[in-house]
């Protein structure tokens, strides 16, 4: 922003990755910051037991837990055994990156009605093989392959 007087100066909405928490700074025009190192490796998911998610590297076959909480939303799209990306920030895993979308099997659905036809407008609660709930069109049964958006949860199509 450039006010009428004074120097120019940043406005900005910054999360901080140990907790997630959003802080409101402002920095002026030319502030130096000190540079990160960032990274993302292939991790295979191996399973959660409530309180951490444990990882492993795929190339070095080293371990690790992370707190089940700090990447409990990416979590609901993860099945077990699958290879995703760990952000690392500072030599230290911060979060998991996702594709922009994800493949699941619906388990659990209640019947549609019917005549009920994709235009029909009406959507109902899936659970999908991971436990997330996706609201999902009347159409879709038990046991069909459906895509899921990965950053707001909401079903696009089937797969």
């Amino acid at each position: 922003m450039k006010p009428g007087k004074g120097g120019a100066f940043v406005r900005t909405k910054l999360r901080r990755t140990a907790d997630g928490n959003v802080i409101d700074r402002t920095f002026r025009a030319g502030e130096k910051f000190r540079p990160i190192h960032t990274e993302a490796r292939k991790m295979q998911f191996l399973y959660a037991d409530g309180t951490d998610a444990h990882f492993m590297d795929t190339e070095t076959f080293e371990q690790i837990a992370l707190a089940e909480t700090s990447v409990e939303e990416p979590l609901k799209w993860v099945m077990p055994n699958e290879t995703v990306d760990m952000l690392y920030i500072d030599g230290e895993p911060a979060d998991i990156q996702l594709g922009a979308s994800v493949e699941l099997e619906v388990t659990h659905t209640e019947p549609g009605v019917r005549g009920d036809t994709a235009s029909g407008g009406g959507s109902k609660p899936a659970t999908l093989e991971t436990g997330a709930t996706v609201n999902v069109p009347l159409f879709v049964n038990i046991g069909d392959r459906i895509k899921v958006d990965t950053r707001s949860g909401s079903y696009m199509s089937r797969a």
